[in-house]
């Protein structure tokens, strides 16, 4: 039997047409907006890797792909913390990931490393919020969805009291 299904629609608008479209490789810029139709969110201003002609100041795809990743497993964990009954007063990931070309000049991510930094109320604890990481990674949608490892590497602090 299924389960629930949704749907997420977005828009790609390409921006990067100089003049000449893609008449040849460095004829044509990589830019993008990336949007929800129908929707007050702010566009995201998209490009390709600099690595590939992109420009450094917008989000590129493997980077969104990092930031998704990280954002699935904090909401997870944050859901999961509150029916445990541990209360987090911070959290920060510095998530990573590595993308490797290959010959025929595709390429794919090898694995993405999670490194949250939690921090408790006083008197939680923190070996069981550390456990929990398991259990939101197991959850995320994300995760569940992508063919390469994702670790996780959590720090986990409870302030004094």
């Amino acid at each position: 039997m299924a389960g629930k299904e949704h749907r997420y629609a977005v828009t790609v608008t390409w921006t990067g047409n100089t003049g000449t479209g893609t008449s040849g490789y460095r004829a044509y810029e990589r830019r993008h907006e990336i949007a929800v139709p129908a929707s007050a969110k702010p566009a995201i201003p998209g490009s390709s890797d600099p690595a590939f002609r992109g420009d450094p100041a917008r989000w590129n795809p493997e980077e969104l792909l990092v930031a998704s990743l990280s954002a699935c497993h904090k909401l997870w964990y944050l859901h999961l913390c509150a029916d445990a009954g541990l209360a987090v007063t911070a959290y920060t990931d510095r998530a990573d990931g590595v993308m490797e070309e290959t010959a025929d000049g595709g390429g794919r991510f090898r694995h993405v490393t999670l490194r949250p930094e939690v921090t408790l109320a006083p008197g939680s604890d923190p070996e069981r919020a550390r456990a929990i990481h398991h259990d939101a990674h197991e959850k995320c949608f994300i995760a569940a969805s992508v063919n390469f490892t994702v670790a996780i590497e959590p720090v986990v602090a409870v302030e004094a009291g």
